[in-house]
């Protein structure tokens, strides 16, 4: 295993949850008109895109198969 040459003082682990630097992150960017269409069209793709597959999909989810009208091969209809 790797070992520490030196030990640290637990004053210092202690410490170090309290620390906070008095630098300031720069702020954030602000996105444009561009980025925000861009994002709004996306997100509106994707959702048609869902909502398209939930409407092509629904028929093979019904299950409303009448009890008069079954699938019968040609051998059996011979029977």
């Amino acid at each position: 295993m790797f070992r520490r040459r030196e030990p640290v003082p637990f004053a210092f682990i202690a410490e170090a949850d309290q620390f906070r630097s008095n630098v300031a992150p720069p702020p954030r960017r602000r996105a444009s008109a561009g980025e925000l269409a861009g994002r709004w069209l996306i997100g509106l793709t994707v959702v048609a895109g869902l909502v398209g597959a939930l409407l092509v999909g629904l028929p093979a989810l019904s299950a409303d198969i009448s009890p008069g009208h079954t699938q019968q091969s040609d051998v059996s209809k011979g029977r």
